[in-house]
């Protein structure tokens, strides 16, 4: 029987090859591509959600921390714990992202209400770092615990599968409160950034009972109740004129600064800062 010569051996191959390759415009691919990562950042990653104030691996992290019962009255735990569980189960997206967002919620010159309560050295207002994850501790705080958690298991929220289906995660926490106004959410994705500042949670609490009653409120209605932000370190708004505008639109500048006193004793003055912007 006549053997096949190399030549024909490699055409075959060849041909075969050719029936495979799918012939299409490069630049609808890459156009397809950036688009689906551009929406995964924006939905998945960057961007809170508007009913809980959240992003997903905050969202993740408190909802771990609700499962291994790290509540307010009980011993704090190892961050790394957290850490490592958050990433195994719902959050596969490398462990410093996660220790970061356990640390941002814990700063209290950060959040008006942390979510989060820090053992051990989680940074400082002068831009030190937190320890490493190994060494410091933490639990959710009474905030979190009752206007973030205390109704998950009233059938309030959607369950979702987490990326590998093997467990299931909230869609979104049930809020009580508008917790994106009160601790506010920095977030940079793909052609959307958001940077909403923080406010005072009884006033803020307040415009809420007044929006319920008054669904046809003005924003000028709701600002008798929040007449502008309210930072945890204070600060004097310089801008205040253009707070109803920027609330109206959604863009705009908010200008602040520091409170300064001058105080004397024994003959000199010294220049004291009592709230830094």
């Amino acid at each position: 029987m006549p053997r096949k010569s190399s030549k024909n051996r490699t055409q075959l191959a060849l041909d075969m090859l050719e029936e495979k390759i799918i012939d299409v415009e490069y630049s609808d691919v890459m156009r397809k591509s950036y688009i689906d990562y551009s929406m995964s950042v924006i939905t998945a990653r960057a961007l809170p959600d508007v009913r809980d104030g959240l992003k997903p691996v905050q969202r993740r992290i408190l909802y771990d921390m609700a499962e291994l019962g790290v509540t307010s009255d009980k011993p704090y735990r190892k961050v790394a714990r957290i850490v490592g569980d958050t990433m195994g189960k719902y959050h596969p997206h490398g462990d410093s992202s996660i220790g970061e967002a356990i640390v941002v919620m814990a700063q209290d010159w950060k959040k008006m209400a942390p979510m989060v309560d820090g053992h051990g050295n989680f940074g400082s207002i002068e831009g030190d770092e937190a320890a490493a994850a190994r060494y410091i501790e933490c639990r959710m705080t009474e905030y979190t615990q009752e206007a973030l958690l205390s109704d998950l298991r009233e059938n309030t929220v959607d369950f979702a599968p987490n990326y590998d289906e093997q467990e299931k995660e909230p869609v979104i926490l049930p809020c009580k409160l508008p917790n994106i106004l009160i601790n506010g959410s920095e977030g940079i994705a793909v052609g959307m950034a958001t940077n909403i500042p923080t406010h005072n949670v009884g006033e803020t609490i307040d415009a809420a009972i007044y929006y319920l009653d008054h669904p046809d409120a003005t924003t000028k209605d709701l600002m008798r109740f929040i007449p502008g932000p309210d930072f945890p370190t204070g600060g004097i708004i310089a801008n205040q004129s253009a707070l109803e505008q920027i609330y109206e639109t959604g863009t705009g500048k908010i200008r602040l600064r520091g409170k300064v006193e001058v105080e004397s004793e024994k003959g000199r003055e010294r220049i004291v800062v009592s709230e830094i912007p």
